[in-house]
């Protein structure tokens, strides 16, 4: 079996006990290249750094020098570079950190990178945040919750039709034609199903249990 693999992006540095359990248990962290002196700064260390370095202090260039997978290029951002680095290393489970915060547009672009790295990852691979976690599906899926626990569902196909069993509303009738169309969902037991009248990514967004 593979790592589990800790990708850290360059937003605000996570702070929940969720997130911070992941960086210090995963098998490996692999960081994007501004991201590597917050991680530092923690008390932890990267296992490998990835970028164009633009944003690494010198220091930490030289010191981690053997660590540093230097990938040049503005077609992809650092976080997608950091992601095809940690494919290379035959990860057995992906999760990304500190990807959101700082500027929005920044959080929607890497939140929608999600759907593109789902259908590339051949291992199971989610986003999460000091508020919750994100997960992709790309059909019909029966997924585990906590009763009460509140459930989005984002999805970029307007023509897809999500019938739900165990939310507390109704999803048959959504058009996700916008964003906000499948928020605000709540799980009624500790499973939830999704059906998809056709094969499409969609996101789940589970909240953070309070």
């Amino acid at each position: 079996m593979g790592p589990h693999i800790a990708i850290l992006a360059h937003g605000d540095f996570p702070s929940s006990g969720a997130c911070l359990e992941v960086l210090r248990t995963a098998d490996l962290r692999v960081c994007c290249d501004g991201a590597a002196a917050s991680l530092i700064n923690a008390g932890l260390e990267p296992d490998y750094i990835v970028g164009d370095m633009d944003s690494l202090p010198g220091d930490l260039q030289a010191r981690f020098a053997d660590r540093i997978r230097r990938c040049s290029g503005q077609e992809d951002n650092d976080m997608t570079k950091a992601f095809h680095f940690a494919l290379s290393l035959n990860p057995s489970r992906i999760t990304i950190l500190g990807a959101t915060g700082a500027r929005e547009d920044h959080t929607l672009g890497n939140i929608s990178l999600l759907l593109d790295y789902a259908a590339e990852a051949p291992c199971p691979i989610e986003m999460l945040t000091d508020y919750g976690r994100f997960a992709v599906i790309r059909d019909s899926a029966t997924m585990s919750a906590t009763p009460g626990q509140e459930i989005s569902i984002f999805c970029f196909d307007s023509s897809v039709r999500i019938t739900a069993e165990g939310l507390q509303y109704p999803t048959d009738k959504v058009v996700f034609d916008s964003l906000w169309k499948g928020t605000l969902n709540v799980a009624a037991a500790d499973r939830f199903t999704l059906h998809l009248s056709h094969p499409c990514g969609v996101l789940v967004y589970f909240a953070q249990e309070r």
